[in-house]
């Protein structure tokens, strides 16, 4: 019989700690429909290591379920994906204790929903559920969102909130094609002060281009580490 409390959420430790010990510890949430195994996960975190960075990526529960049994989840609602994470920050903290990891800063970092949720953690809306989460997001001092989907696919409002209240600075990596927010679309709204934006060639979702603009996916990837590693240069160093 469960006796837990229907908010209660248990911590399945499901990480990959990449890299060497760096100044610079990257927390990397995945999108709603990829783990953190995915081409793209795995080849933005190669490219980040190498350039000097270390990188924490981890599984929601829902996608830790759904390798575990092979079923396909939709992705939990905000409310436990932000508990998830808070346990994440945790999990941080326990390794700084032991020595694992020594960052003077982290930044938090996600694809498509993992943006979203990153920007959502970091905001001034966003009410933690223990003090000692909270007192570990202070460490946190910039935020990137590769491809945030800021529209819908069904259509609503632009998920503008959690870059409007949102204190830190940020980055946008966004394709130019992204069908959750193209060039021309985004521009059209005012963002923050402390909001760039790289715009990514002929890029999609994914930042795929397609192959008769010219660009090339790997063109594309070193462009977004090369605009991530400028950004925490300049703003956070």
């Amino acid at each position: 019989m469960n006796c837990l409390p229907d908010n209660h959420i248990t911590f399945a430790k499901d990480f990959i700690l990449q890299g060497l010990k760096s100044d610079t510890l990257i927390i990397f949430a995945h999108g709603a429909g990829a783990n953190m195994h995915h081409e793209f996960m795995v080849n933005m975190s190669d490219k980040l290591v190498n350039a000097g960075f270390q990188v924490y990526r981890f599984n929601f529960l829902y996608m830790q379920a759904n390798m575990q049994d092979g079923k396909r989840r939709p992705p939990d609602r905000a409310p436990k994906l932000l508990n998830h994470f808070e346990q994440v920050l945790l999990d941080v903290a326990d390794k700084i204790k032991q020595g694992l990891i020594n960052p003077k800063r982290i930044v938090v970092m996600g694809k498509s929903m993992g943006g979203r949720m990153s920007a959502i953690l970091t905001s001034t809306e966003h009410v933690f559920l223990s003090a000692q989460a909270k007192d570990v997001a202070a460490n946190i001092c910039a935020v990137v969102c590769l491809g945030y989907p800021f529209v819908p696919l069904k259509g609503g409002e632009p998920r503008l909130s959690p870059i409007h209240t949102n204190p830190l600075p940020i980055l946008i990596v966004q394709g130019e094609r992204d069908k959750f927010g193209g060039r021309e679309q985004v521009l059209s709204w005012s963002l923050s002060e402390n909001t760039s934006i790289c715009w990514i060639g002929d890029g999609d979702h994914s930042l795929q281009p397609r192959k008769s603009s010219g660009y090339t996916l790997e063109g594309n990837l070193q462009q977004a580490c090369d605009s991530i590693c400028q950004f925490i240069g300049s703003k956070i160093a």
